[in-house]
C-alpha cells in the first residue's frame, strides 16, 4: 500500500563516514587552540619553532602542514594528535522560540477516519510534529490504504482505547495511558475499541502535514 495523505513527510538526513583527518578544518583546529590560550602567533611560533608566516598561512587553509610540522605542533602546543584533529566546536545560538497553543485552539486537519488537530504550528521549521489525534475509524476496513510518513512516531493514548494496526506486526490493543515509539515508515492505522472516540497524542519527525 503507498502514503496517504493524512499524515506527514520528513526529510531523510544521509551520513557518510568521515576520514580520521581533516585538512581543510586542520587550520580553524590550530586556531581554536591558540586562542583558547590567549596565545599570539609570536607565543605558537616560539613553542613550535615554526614561522609566524607559516602559522597563519596554516590557520588561514593556505597550506596543508607536512607530518613534520604536525610532529612540532603537538610537540610545542603540549597536545596529542587527536586533539589537533579534533573538530572545532561550533557555536551555538538559542532562538529562543515558543509557540502557546490553547486548548482546541490547534491547526484542525479533518479525515474520514482521524480529526488531526495540529499542536505549536505558528513555529517554521521545527524538528518535531506534534498533534492531538480524535480517532474516529471503528474498523481497519475504513482505510484504503496505510498511513505511513518518514521517519518516527511516538504514540499515548490521553482517551479511550484503541487497535493499533502496523503491518509486520499483529493488532495490539492501547488503552489509555498506554504509549508506543515505532518508525513511521512502516504502515500503521488506528482503530478505536471505546463507545466514544479514542484521543491520542503523537509526535512525529519533522515532516508536512497534508
Amino acid at each position: 500500500m503507498t502514503a496517504t495523505s493524512e499524515e506527514h513527510a520528513a526529510l531523510r538526513i544521509a551520513s557518510g563516514r568521515k576520514p580520521f583527518v581533516e585538512p581543510l578544518r586542520l587550520g580553524e583546529r590550530l586556531k581554536q587552540i591558540r586562542l583558547a590560550n590567549q596565545w599570539t602567533l609570536e607565543d605558537v611560533s616560539q613553542r613550535t619553532g615554526l614561522a609566524r608566516s607559516t602559522l597563519s598561512k596554516i590557520e588561514n587553509d593556505q597550506v596543508s602542514p607536512t607530518f613534520s610540522v604536525v610532529q612540532k605542533l603537538i610537540t610545542g602546543l603540549n597536545i596529542d594528535l587527536p586533539q589537533l584533529f579534533t573538530p572545532p566546536k561550533r557555536e551555538r545560538y538559542t532562538m529562543g522560540r515558543r509557540d502557546l497553543t490553547r486548548k482546541g485552539k490547534g491547526q484542525l486537519h479533518p479525515t474520514p477516519t482521524y480529526e488531526h488537530e495540529l499542536l505549536g504550528h505558528q513555529l517554521a521549521q521545527k524538528r518535531m510534529i506534534p498533534f492531538k489525534t480524535i480517532v474516529r475509524a471503528r474498523s481497519f476496513d475504513e482505510y484504503h490504504q496505510w498511513v505511513r510518513h518518514d521517519g518516527e512516531e511516538f504514540l499515548m493514548i490521553l482517551e479511550g482505547d484503541i487497535l493499533l494496526y502496523t503491518e509486520f506486526y499483529a493488532p495490539l490493543m492501547l488503552a489509555e495511558g498506554d504509549s508506543i515509539y515505532f518508525d513511521s515508515d512502516m504502515g500503521h492505522a488506528l482503530v478505536s475499541t471505546s463507545p466514544e472516540d479514542a484521543v491520542v497524542l503523537s509526535v512525529c519527525t519533522r515532516g508536512d502535514l497534508v
